[in-house]
């Protein structure tokens, strides 16, 4: 669990690609595999979803995260999209808040072909790593993966979990 005692986007004397990256809503994901009986999961909110043949997911990982360790080339993982409801969850995978007896016993999760899924998720992707863990973007690392499934949960009513400059925000219907 990391805790800094500052504001990471306040003040004139803060990096200023961290303030700018911190000004852009982004929308909060938990990307999870499974191998075996292990599972692995990490919050990410620096991602985006590429649509074309074939559709593509790409995002920012810790290199530290278990899921970095739990994925090589050609394995699989899912996406879970979180709901406003999902705060808690969120901190927990990103390493902020405690999860007593583990990450997984937070919230329902489905074993699917792709890793576990959120039951409650408003919409998930299954998707296959494109290449081996190790490149760089920044500091975290760049994953990158074909998206082999996507899946929507409800009619879109549901309130979405953003974040924006360290804090979470509701998007979406009331």
């Amino acid at each position: 669990m990391t805790i800094h005692s500052e504001h990471p986007f306040s003040g004139g004397h803060r990096d200023p690609i961290r303030q700018f990256r911190g000004r852009m809503a982004a929308p909060v994901s938990i990307w999870a595999a499974a191998a075996g009986q292990r599972r692995a999961g990490w919050t990410v909110s620096s991602f985006l979803v590429a649509d074309g043949s074939p559709p593509m997911v790409v995002g920012l990982v810790d290199e530290d995260s278990d899921l970095a360790t739990a994925i090589s080339a050609g394995s699989t993982f899912a996406v879970s999209l979180l709901g406003w409801q999902h705060r808690a969850l969120a901190d927990a995978f990103a390493g902020l808040a405690p999860a007593p007896g583990g990450l997984f016993r937070l919230g329902s999760w489905v074993d699917t072909t792709w890793g576990p899924v959120l039951s409650d998720c408003p919409a998930w992707l299954g998707a296959r790593l494109l290449t081996t863990v190790g490149e760089h973007a920044g500091w975290p690392l760049l994953i990158r993966a074909e998206i082999e499934h996507a899946e929507i949960n409800g009619e879109g009513e549901e309130r979405l979990l953003a974040h924006i400059r360290a804090r979470y925000v509701a998007l979406g219907a009331p």
